[in-house]
């Protein structure tokens, strides 16, 4: 824990993390209705009330953050406290995976789809709404994991892509929950993704869950913790039935597993 000793307490969480790993910076013994201000390499966080006194917000590094001690500017009235937070050196595993060739090296007609895809996605992470989430987040699928966050990943010996969330082990049709409250802004059939449902938490903050078999919430729809959302499959690019679990922060893919262990 790095703090600093003023009317208040400035603190972020934990202070040690790796390329990819999400944290929380909070501010607690608030004398004053301020909310207060936090930037990080020109990126704003965005805070809500933890209590009397109290606030919080969510950041993350991305994947490709070099190692090294980085400066957070907290900003509460007029103190300006600064902030350590240490990025270690990680090494992500490789496997090689088969797939059938079309969902390797895609049509021209499937690249173009896809590439549609991608912009629509894209359009939906700069988007910051209202705080749904409510407490920490959890596991959407209680079971093992198959594939790391960051895994490099070899695809029939020929395309290579950097895994940006987690596959989560299920049989066909196991229920899939949401992992935290939040309102449905995607509902969909993808080409990589396939039967995709997409979350938004509030402030920045959005889950993934992709290859799903069958949709239980629709676009527009608001959830709870725990609700099920849509069922276990293989549809898209998908070796056999899982979850591909993913979450962003402020646009920043981010390991799910360092998100379920902080402390909200």
């Amino acid at each position: 824990m790095y703090g600093f000793t003023y009317a208040f307490q400035a603190e972020v969480l934990p202070d040690k993390v790796k390329p990819g790993d999400a944290f929380i910076i909070k501010v607690t013994g608030m004398e004053t209705s301020h909310i207060p201000d936090a930037l990080l390499k020109n990126k704003h966080f965005y805070f809500s009330r933890c209590g009397g006194g109290c606030f919080v917000a969510i950041g993350a590094v991305g994947i490709d953050t070099q190692p090294g001690v980085y400066t957070i500017h907290v900003k509460v009235g007029e103190n300006k406290p600064n902030l350590e937070l240490t990025v270690r050196q990680t090494d992500f595993p490789t496997i090689s995976l088969t797939l059938p060739e079309g969902k390797v090296v895609p049509s021209p007609e499937n690249l173009e789809r896809a590439k549609r895809e991608g912009e629509k996605l894209r359009s939906i992470w700069p988007v910051i709404s209202e705080k749904l989430w409510q407490g920490s987040f959890s596991l959407p699928l209680n079971n093992d994991m198959s594939t790391a966050f960051g895994t490099k990943r070899i695809f029939n010996r020929k395309k290579t892509s950097v895994h940006k969330g987690i596959d989560v082990r299920g049989k066909k049709g196991e229920e899939v929950k949401a992992s935290n409250r939040g309102r449905v802004v995607l509902a969909g059939e993808l080409f990589f993704g396939g039967n995709t449902l997409i979350l938004d938490h509030g402030q920045g903050i959005y889950t993934i869950y992709m290859h799903m078999s069958k949709f239980k919430a629709g676009p527009g729809d608001v959830v709870s913790k725990g609700d099920v959302i849509g069922l276990v499959g293989s549809s898209g690019r998908a070796s056999g039935p899982h979850l591909h679990f993913g979450v962003k922060v402020l646009n920043i893919n981010v390991n799910p597993v360092s998100i379920f262990k902080l402390q909200l």
